[in-house]
């Protein structure tokens, strides 16, 4: 994308802020986002307003408005157009999308009378104006339309590494507020790209629910997995065993050093930190099992608990020693999922109790839509390629490792 550069002398701010601050923000916020679009404009031409260079690949014909419906009102975008080939911006993709959840599910707690007049009067700060019944039902539909079609999708790429976990928000059912669980899995492809490869509501993480999700990810085309990565929830695990017999599990380290630290003295707790990460960054399972022992040796006598719970749960935690060392950092525990979860109760928070469950699906299912537009356009790239066309060669170890964590389930 074409560098971006916002200026507003001092004066100027001091000026917007002076007069009215709701004006002001939407003054800003309406000058950022045009500077945007010329921007976009600029990248997608491959040259500025009157920049005469061999690469252009098309040029302007003049500008439309558009009103923008964001938190702090409506504001006025000038979108360009191309002559030849059409101007594309993820403004109003990305942004607009969350926004109209948002709207839709704060309209919907009016609407259904289960909201008070600070939610009403928030609803109305956020939209400028109020809405009728018919128009957020079809504000609505044609949300659940996009979000439908991202969750449903069928999965053609082969994702080697997946990782899932869940988190939960208050919904309103039959008169009473409920908890409702969001799962969510995040697959890396073998372009080494993350993607949200599936997600669903449902009321609890029992053994059944995990599994009918990770059953709905294997019948919409998930394949050539070669490792899952969560945290220890026994449903989890056994809908792992079920769904995917043949796939190891790598317990996240993150959340199984907070499992022994949980039962060691808190006076031991840093050091055995500390040591717990020297074990994680061995260079191959026989040296991190020595460490292993060696931590057991050290604290068994004052922390008896923390390291049965460290021997017990040891092999699941180092699965990801079967892969090259430069990948295991990035496979070892569900960190990023756990920030996305961050993200999903931030947007959440000012909706705080969902009118229903289509609503807790529409506006996290957008959110999540916009995170994944975020991964796919990331330059980042995890791993080599040959890294994973090398993977294949694992799998007598990774199914052997599956069997007898499969084994040790069963005992």
């Amino acid at each position: 994308m074409a560098q971006l550069h916002i200026t507003l002398n001092q004066e100027e701010i001091l000026l917007l802020l002076s007069e009215n601050r709701d004006d002001a923000f939407r003054t800003l916020l309406q000058f950022a986002l045009n500077s945007i679009l010329k921007a976009e404009s600029s990248a997608q031409l491959n040259a500025e307003p009157y920049e005469r260079t061999d690469f252009r690949t098309d040029s302007r014909n003049g500008s439309r408005e558009r009103l923008f419906t964001t938190r702090i009102g409506k504001i006025t975008l000038t979108v360009p157009r191309h002559r030849n080939q059409p101007f594309h911006t993820m403004i109003f993709d990305n942004y607009q999308r969350a926004e109209a959840a948002l709207i839709a599910t704060m309209a919907e707690m009016v609407i259904t009378g289960v909201s008070t007049r600070k939610v009403k009067r928030v609803m109305e700060t956020l939209c400028g104006t109020s809405f009728s019944k018919s128009t957020v039902s079809e504000v609505c539909k044609e949300l659940d339309k996009e979000v439908h079609k991202f969750q449903n999708r069928q999965l053609t790429d082969r994702y080697p590494f997946v990782m899932v976990d869940a988190t939960y928000f208050k919904v309103r059912e039959n008169h009473r507020v409920t908890s409702k669980a969001l799962m969510v899995a995040i697959g890396t492809s073998e372009e080494a790209k993350r993607e949200i490869i599936g997600f669903g509501v449902y009321d609890s993480e029992t053994k059944n629910s995990w599994q009918d999700f990770l059953n709905s990810l294997k019948k919409r085309g998930l394949q050539g997995v070669k490792m899952i990565t969560s945290d220890a929830h026994e449903g989890i695990i056994y809908a792992i065993g079920k769904v995917f017999p043949d796939v190891p599990w790598q317990r996240c380290q993150t959340h199984f050093s907070r499992n022994v630290m949980d039962y060691a003295p808190k006076q031991y707790q840093t050091a055995l930190h500390d040591a717990l990460h020297e074990m994680y960054n061995c260079k191959t399972i026989e040296a991190a099992r020595k460490k292993r022992d060696e931590i057991i040796s050290e604290y068994g006598d004052v922390a008896e608990k923390a390291v049965q719970c460290l021997d017990n749960g040891f092999e699941t935690a180092m699965t990801v020693m079967i892969f090259p060392q430069s990948m295991r950092r990035y496979l070892r525990t569900s960190n990023h999922l756990e920030r996305l979860n961050k993200e999903l109760k931030r947007r959440s928070d000012v909706i705080g109790i969902f009118p229903n469950t289509e609503s807790l699906n529409r506006l996290m299912g957008s959110v999540l839509l916009e995170e994944n537009d975020k991964y796919l356009a990331a330059s980042c790239v995890r791993f080599r390629k040959e890294e994973l066309a090398d993977l294949d060669s694992l799998d007598l170890r990774l199914r052997n490792a599956a069997r007898e964590q499969q084994k040790l389930l069963a005992a």
